[in-house]
């Protein structure tokens, strides 16, 4: 056989065999084994760019406040109650056994803070260091001892030192008087000792009151962004990156979040952390007066057109407002000239105006409207 029949043998072998491995070898490179090779349709749609753009939004958030929350570990030394036959002399008679004294154990807790300003101000729940021996403040990776400057129990806030040796990164505080239902909510913190984690869901109510006996008239705003046990102290985020609220509760039948969880307006914190920064204690306003339901029998009878106000129902003996001429069946109807819808109301007025500060009070007496002017003292 020539060479040259041997090379148009050779070739025609090998067009052959590329012939048949050719399908083969494409199934394998262009064929996935797995699932649509092509993008998903929605990838590409003006709806999934919306939504793309909201996720870039949290995404931006979460960046933003990964080192400006806080994780927070308490201890507390605890004594145990000994078992009264322990020590009772007939007992140890006939078992024996050395008189026993009191013993101790110790207690540890989470909650979450967030950073305040860059010299080491830490904002958190007075529940999450009340009674605590030892508090440590963890940002990433290190640790610092905290000092508590203020706190308070009727708000549930307290204040934070520690000494970083570096400038922090301070929150973005926000005007939480804004916040309507319907909008975006984000909560970070440490439910259950996870740090930072990152949860999302929308305002469900502003204003809500007496959500628990230690509030008292203070509102708060619910959502169920997931709220946790650990969560305590962490910031509530708007959509902006500002923080409006401190998440405090929850309600739950099982411990773990419900969708029903509550937070403390940050403008109401803003003015009891100055306080507790200044004075590291809360001081009260009051005008020494003691109210009783409005109704709208009672409110027709003296020619108001509606229920609105807060009745004095009694005065504290030479109190503020007793001084200023106020009497028992007055209505006050406004506070600065801001009406006045009921005692909740009334309370936080008086409770955030700062004492000293004078208050043009207009009252309802006898068919018409007063003017008084009520000094504010210090609750005792």
């Amino acid at each position: 056989m020539t060479a040259s029949k041997r090379n148009i043998i050779t070739l025609s072998l090998i067009l052959i065999a590329s012939f048949f491995l050719y399908p083969f070898s494409c199934s394998q490179r262009d064929v996935p084994v797995f699932g649509e090779s092509s993008q998903s349709p929605i990838r590409s749609s003006a709806e999934a760019a919306k939504a793309v753009e909201i996720q870039k939004a949290f995404r931006d958030i979460y960046d933003i406040y990964k080192d400006r929350v806080v994780f927070i570990a308490t201890e507390q030394t605890v004594k145990i109650p000994q078992n009264p036959f322990f020590n009772d002399p007939f007992f140890r008679e006939f078992f024996g056994g050395p008189q026993q004294g009191p013993r101790t154990q110790r207690r540890t807790g989470l909650g979450t803070g967030f950073v305040l300003s860059d010299d080491g101000y830490i904002c958190t729940n007075h529940h999450v260091v009340s009674g605590v021996d030892k508090v440590t403040v963890k940002i990433n990776t290190k640790e610092y001892p905290a000092k508590i400057i203020g706190s308070d129990e009727k708000t549930d806030i307290a204040l934070l030192k520690i000494n970083p040796g570096e400038k922090l990164k301070p929150v973005y505080l926000g005007n939480s008087d804004d916040v309507r239902v319907g909008d975006w909510a984000i909560a970070i913190g440490n439910p259950f000792g996870l740090d930072k984690t990152f949860t999302v869901g929308v305002i469900s109510a502003t204003g809500r009151r007496d959500v628990d006996m230690m509030g008292g008239s203070q509102s708060h705003i619910q959502t169920d962004a997931s709220i946790n046990p650990g969560n305590s102290g962490g910031p509530l985020i708007n959509i902006n990156g500002e923080v409006i609220g401190i998440n405090r509760m929850i309600y739950s039948n099982s411990g773990g979040n419900l969708g029903i969880g509550f937070a403390i307006p940050m403008n109401t914190a803003k003015s009891v952390l100055e306080q507790l920064k200044t004075h590291k204690k809360i001081k009260r306003g009051y005008i020494g007066v003691q109210i009783v339901p409005l109704t709208e029998e009672y409110a027709g009878q003296i020619g108001l057109k509606s229920p609105q106000g807060a009745l004095i129902g009694g005065l504290e003996d030479n109190g503020p407002a007793a001084r200023a001429g106020a009497q028992v069946g007055d209505v006050v109807v406004k506070i600065n000239d801001v009406s006045i819808k009921d005692y909740n109301m009334l309370a936080d007025i008086v409770g955030k105006a700062p004492v000293g500060n004078t208050l043009k009070t207009t009252v309802w007496r006898e068919g018409k409207a007063l003017n008084l002017f009520i000094t504010v003292g210090e609750r005792p």
